[in-house]
């Protein structure tokens, strides 16, 4: 009977070591799935920025803005993540008509003013915006802006984020799935020591998890929505103030100012060319000289 307890210690002793064990090769099994996780997603993101655009697709024949579309914006295969930009500058007759006229264009898009900015000076009246639209109707609406005035300056770019768009997304599984084996890793364990642990890089998971989340919707809304950004602008026509009429009184002050004004420039001007003059009362009185000795050798 004394055998019993030690033959049931070394039972549980038995039952430990295995526990510890089957823990260890549960561990030891995370850490190769996850490293083989990150590889496929290393992989899968390699494959994605080696892969080459595929060639735009040109306009076919039944399109009726075949005419007027740009190249960057053609229809692309439905796996591009493509995020469409333009840049517009015009200038219009009447600035308050033609914010009530974008305003019926961009409900009429489903479009959206994300940011608006107006300011006057005595010379213009400028008003610019940033407008956000799906891409579908991207071409609609830079149509509809050309047809409220005068375009002085477009641009257009066209960002391929397919690449990216799928490093992100592999990225964001792989952590989805280390969270999820964590957790269960988290609910075998004993210590505590293990679970806090387990806690520990189960928090930092999360907060990579978080940010590669908003990352990826960052980058949805870009491609979900184009932007347009517009600058339009009135010129103002400064008025000419009208001259003052005089009164006679007013007239003959201000001639004989400007007579008395007249009399000093003269005065002035004399004084300042007077070497000029010296010179030329010299020449004339030397001249008379000769010419009267001439006349008095001629009568001698």
């Amino acid at each position: 009977m004394r055998t019993l307890p030690f033959v049931g210690l070394f039972l549980l002793t038995g039952l430990l070591s295995c526990n510890r064990q089957q823990e260890a090769k549960e561990s030891r099994l995370l850490i190769s799935e996850t490293e083989a996780t990150e590889s496929a997603a290393e992989e899968i993101s390699d494959k994605a920025l080696m892969a080459p655009p595929p060639p735009l697709q040109a306009p076919g024949p039944g399109d009726a803005s075949a005419g007027t579309a740009d190249p960057a914006t053609a229809q692309p295969p439905a796996s591009r993540k493509l995020v469409y930009h333009a840049e517009v500058k015009m200038k219009v007759a009447d600035l308050p008509r033609t914010n009530a006229r974008m305003d019926s264009l961009t409900r009429a898009l489903g479009a959206y003013v994300q940011e608006v900015a107006e300011n006057r000076e005595d010379a213009v009246w400028q008003h610019r915006m940033k407008i956000r639209v799906t891409p579908g109707r991207f071409q609609a609406l830079l149509r509809g802006l050309g047809r409220l005035g005068t375009v002085e300056q477009q641009e257009l770019t066209t960002d391929d984020v397919t690449a990216q768009h799928a490093d992100i997304s592999a990225r964001l599984r792989s952590k989805r799935a280390l969270e999820q084996r964590y957790l269960a890793l988290l609910g075998k364990a004993t210590k505590v020591s293990d679970i806090l642990e387990i806690e520990e890089n189960m928090g930092e998971i999360r907060e990579n998890i978080e940010a590669t989340e908003s990352r990826l919707l960052a980058l949805n809304d870009e491609v979900g929505f184009s932007t347009v950004t517009l600058e339009y602008y009135q010129p103002l026509t400064l008025p000419t103030p009208d001259r003052p009429v005089l009164s006679f009184g007013s007239r003959l002050v201000e001639s004989f100012y400007n007579g008395w004004q007249l009399l000093i420039d003269l005065l002035l001007g004399l004084i300042t060319i007077w070497p000029l003059l010296l010179g030329l009362a010299g020449g004339v009185g030397l001249l008379r000289w000769w010419w009267q000795r001439r006349r008095a050798r001629r009568a001698a």
